[in-house]
């Protein structure tokens, strides 16, 4: 009976084999971890950011992308400056128009009794200067912003808009006026009050509020037009509600230049 070798220690051999797959199952969790919020966003920005760089290369091709063009304020200030070298030649060529009829028939009966004719209705046509006593309107925007507003007022409810003005200037007419001026310029029966936004426009000019209507006339029947009428009423409940801005006053004797517009009335309606 020949002696048996000695077996190797089951127990042993389990343990070392048990440790040999736990080291390769870390290894493998190292390898094949889910990746982080950060590790996925980092290549997803460095894409983004190579796109635009590209992008805004290929638009502005080595030239400044920030406009040279003059902005709208500039834009309007140009037209105001234009439109007012147009009204003083205008001004011009029409003086020189009547310095040449006068000259051209110095004798003449009938264009004596023309001209005549045409001093009388000037200053109501608006084309002559006129002086007299003054009453002048100013309707303001509200200093109230936005989050300052009660709940049951609008943005709108604080500016002042083309009816308001509107209403001024037919309450005056209707009150007696003999001339009136928006702002600084002169208007007649055929002129067009028009705003945008809070802005007002006229004859090609553009104006911010304070909006300031002045007129000729009977200072105490202007005012009582004003009283009497409906619009105005509404609107100086806002006035009251709100803070815009009105104001009349008694502004003694002034002289208002001639009317620089067209006289050209190019179409009307009957009023309902």
């Amino acid at each position: 009976m020949t002696e048996q070798e000695p077996q190797p220690d089951r127990r042993a051999a389990r343990r070392s084999a048990a440790r040999v797959a736990a080291s390769r199952w870390r290894r493998w969790l190292v390898l094949t971890r889910r990746p982080t919020m950060w590790s996925l966003l980092v290549p997803i920005v460095a894409v983004l950011a190579g796109i635009l760089f590209s992008t805004s290369g290929q638009a502005s091709r080595g030239t400044d992308l920030r406009s040279d063009a003059p902005g709208l304020a500039d834009v309007i200030r140009e037209r105001q400056r234009l439109m007012a070298d147009r009204v003083g030649e205008v001004a011009a060529v029409r003086a020189d128009v009547d310095r040449l009829t006068a000259a051209a028939a110095p004798g003449s009966e009938r264009i004596a009794k023309l001209s005549g004719a045409a001093d009388a209705l000037a200053a109501g046509a608006g084309t002559a200067a006129v002086e007299g006593d003054t009453l002048t309107v100013a309707l303001d925007d509200s200093p109230l912003t936005s989050d300052q507003l009660p709940e049951w007022a609008t943005v709108d409810d604080i500016v002042v808009h083309q009816q308001d003005v509107q209403a001024v200037v037919n309450a005056l007419w209707r009150g007696g006026a003999e001339a009136m001026m928006l702002m600084d310029q002169r208007v007649i029966s055929t002129s067009a009050v028009r705003c945008v936004g809070n802005t007002l426009i006229l004859q090609g000019r553009v104006y911010s509020p304070p909006f300031v209507i002045s007129v000729i006339g009977d200072p105490a029947a202007l005012e009582a037009a004003l009283d009497a009428d409906p619009t105005i009423d509404r609107y100086r409940e806002y006035v009251s509600a709100l803070g815009l801005g009105y104001a009349v006053e008694r502004t003694g004797i002034k002289t208002f230049p001639a009317f620089a517009g067209t006289l050209s009335l190019t179409s009307a309606r009957v009023a309902d």
